[in-house]
């Protein structure tokens, strides 16, 4: 027998774990076929732009996951970064200092999105709010305060070194594109190779044994909240990069429907105890691919929204077979 029939013969599709591969191959061989310029350098680099903060804020979601928990405020947060950065640049000391407002203008919108997830955490894991409820407060409350610092205005921010971050390149490809892969080899070292990252799967496998062996439950979930809000801030500047402007109404709308999706897809399992960074970036990937797929064709985008709950649904069922 041949070495690949031999390969063959012991591998079998395991829907649990090979689900989101085969969904992927199916999705891209309809495109290859159906979709008209799918490979097409302007659709490659849409579609990766268009990942890229669905990946970023779903590595944060998968974390955060990962303890048991949920955020749903992870657009709002989005809105929030987006908002802070024009109005920093702009500001008198912005305009007066290009180099230090530029530098002003991801730094504090980044800042203020950690301080996010520190509020986030502090309310699970110190007050024992329910993630759903805790991050609730922001999903509502933190778009309405960045069209409260806009006044609901539309804000325009146009500087090169800004735009790179959303439509700059390197060696062709874009760099939301590395910044993806640079982010998921942190986070993957992170979950995998540190006591944090231990730490994290053990509270999400079993809070109450986590706890009695020592291990500081509260400080690893407000550390989860803090990485995917810092991740969800990123994401917002990316948009507003790519745009060159910021509407607080829109940035991140949905955002949290996307990521908990690209996770859950990923094989990130909702009652924690599990992180798949890499899973999480494949999840995206068919996201977007969906959504890509059905606007394409005509298909309403509506009907896109009926359709990753239905993906949402699959994954769930899927997850049966992956539990231990």
């Amino acid at each position: 027998m041949s070495m690949a029939s031999t390969v063959c013969s012991q591998f079998r599709f395991d829907p649990a774990r090979h689900g989101a591969l085969a969904a992927l191959v199916v999705i891209l061989c309809f495109n290859l076929i159906v979709t008209p310029n799918f490979l097409h350098t302007q659709t490659l680099f849409v579609n990766i732009s268009q990942v890229a903060t669905i990946a970023i804020v779903a590595m944060g979601m998968t974390i955060v996951i990962a303890t048991g928990g949920i955020d749903l405020s992870v657009g709002a947060i989005m809105a929030l970064s987006g908002a802070l950065a024009p109005l920093i640049f702009l500001s008198p000391f912005g305009l007066a200092n290009p180099g230090l407002g530029l530098a002003a203008a991801i730094i504090i919108p980044i800042l203020a999105a950690l301080c996010c997830g520190i509020f986030n955490g502090v309310m699970v894991s110190y007050f024992n709010v329910q993630p759903i409820v805790a991050t609730l407060i922001f999903f509502i409350s933190g778009r309405g305060l960045a069209q409260v610092l806009t006044n609901g205005n539309l804000q325009t921010i146009s500087n090169p070194s800004f735009s790179y971050l959303g439509t700059g390149k390197i060696l062709g490809l874009p760099f939301q594109g590395w910044l993806v892969l640079a982010i998921a080899l942190v986070l993957w070292w992170l979950v995998t190779r540190s006591m944090f990252g231990r730490q994290l799967l053990a509270v999400g496998g079993n809070e109450r044994a986590a706890r009695l062996s020592g291990i500081p439950v509260e400080r690893v979930k407000i550390g989860a909240y803090v990485i995917c809000a810092g991740l969800s801030g990123l994401a917002g500047l990316i948009v507003v990069a790519i745009n060159s402007a910021s509407d607080a109404a829109r940035i991140g709308s949905l955002m949290e429907l996307d990521a908990i999706a690209a996770a859950v897809v990923g094989g990130t399992l909702l009652q924690g105890g599990r992180a798949p960074i890499f899973g999480a970036i494949l999840g995206a990937v068919i996201i977007q691919l969906v959504k890509y797929t059905l606007l394409a064709n005509g298909v309403a985008d509506e009907v896109a929204l009926i359709a990753k709950a239905a993906i949402i649904i699959g994954a769930v069922y899927l997850q049966q077979g992956r539990r231990d």
